[in-house]
């Protein structure tokens, strides 16, 4: 790919008669050799340029030496060097010829087993729908349309046909598997009925088309003879039978005594069994119901629940507070500005306390 690529290429140094001239032809230069190079392996395909640097002396050999006299690479470097390869049609460490010959390796319907490779088998594989050691025949549940000296053209039998003449279902000449030749058509065999299946002793048959299924029974019966409780031959160990059918039997409604005994326990009935819950509003706790309600949480300090307003409030009561106390300090106790200190105290208690009062009382009782 890389030598068709660059095929009309040129130095690309804007004077390319000069370069040519003074350094060669590019078709034979090694600056295309780099070029090619370059592109050969994807940059994460270590192999590739692991194999491409062990070969670097013999791919310079060529580039210079021999490709006027060995032009096609592929068979110099990989077949003829490196012993990697061998020509389409051969395998194996001698290059020997596939089975049906190198030129239509298996008749042309299947593949060589190392084709092209030093490894493999020769042996053919065939497509399907072949068969034969050269795949030059049609294979198990396919019949022949037309041959000529170089091509077979096989199609398939009717779907129970094992080998047919035709695509119809009268055309048969042998049935596969689960079918019974008469008169030329395969006629389905009826294992469950014919006691060829093999099921389980908890399973029942089904036939299907050229075979059989095996289905696990209802969880009411111990063995059956079809789906549902209706088809058991046993009820199993938690049902009753009722006519044909096995019926859950309700262990919370039919015991005499209490089957839960657990404090605030009630049975629950399920298929086949009950189980003991906690009653509604309890929960299970360390293998004890118990009445499901949130923890206690601590009580509120009288501080707790103090808004920002409120914050804001106190420290207008502080700086009041304050201030009433310098003015009363400054009068020398004259009980004119005693009288202010105190109104002004109470009034701005009274503010802060009259949306609280109910909380102030609650604290004061608990001592808070």
């Amino acid at each position: 790919q890389g030598l068709e690529r660059t095929e009309r290429e040129g130095f690309g140094g804007g004077n390319t008669a000069w370069e040519e001239e003074k350094l060669s032809k590019y078709q034979h230069s090694e600056t295309r050799l780099l070029e090619v190079l370059e592109g050969v392996c994807a940059p994460s395909d270590f192999a590739c340029h692991q194999l491409l640097e062990r070969s670097e002396e013999h791919v310079e050999q060529w580039w210079f030496h021999e490709r006027q006299q060995h032009p096609d690479f592929f068979q110099w470097l990989c077949v003829d060097r490196l012993m990697l390869c061998c020509p389409p049609g051969t395998y194996g460490p001698d290059c020997r010829s596939c089975a049906g010959g190198p030129r239509q390796p298996c008749s042309g319907n299947g593949r060589c087993d190392g084709d092209g490779t030093r490894r493999g088998t020769g042996l053919c594989v065939c497509s399907p729908g072949y068969g034969g050691p050269f795949c030059a025949e049609c294979g198990d549940g396919y019949y022949e349309v037309s041959r000529n000296k170089s091509h077979l053209m096989c199609a398939e039998c009717y779907q129970a046909c094992g080998r047919c003449t035709g695509p119809e279902d009268s055309s048969c000449l042998r049935c596969k598997r689960g079918w019974v030749l008469h008169e030329h058509r395969c006629i389905d065999i009826d294992e469950c009925g014919t006691e060829m299946a093999h099921c389980r002793a908890n399973q029942y048959c089904v036939n299907t088309e050229g075979s059989y299924e095996c289905r696990d029974c209802s969880t009411a019966c111990i063995g059956c003879m079809g789906a549902g409780p209706a088809r058991c031959k046993k009820c199993n160990k938690g049902y009753w039978r009722d006519g044909a059918k096995c019926l859950d039997v309700d262990e919370c409604a039919s015991a005499e005594e209490p089957v839960c005994t657990g404090v605030q326990e009630v049975c629950e009935n399920t298929e086949g069994s009950y189980r003991c819950v906690c009653a509604q509003g309890h929960v299970r706790r360390d293998g004890q119901c118990v009445e499901d309600k949130p923890p206690d949480a601590p009580e509120k300090g009288f501080f707790d629940d103090v808004t920002d307003d409120e914050v804001v409030v106190l420290q207008q009561m502080f700086f009041g507070v304050m201030i009433c106390a310098l003015a009363t300090l400054a009068a020398k106790g004259d009980m004119v500005f005693t009288a202010i200190f105190i109104g002004a105290v109470a009034a701005m208690a009274g503010y802060w306390l009259s949306d609280r009062s109910d909380r102030v009382l609650d604290g004061f009782m608990k001592g808070r």
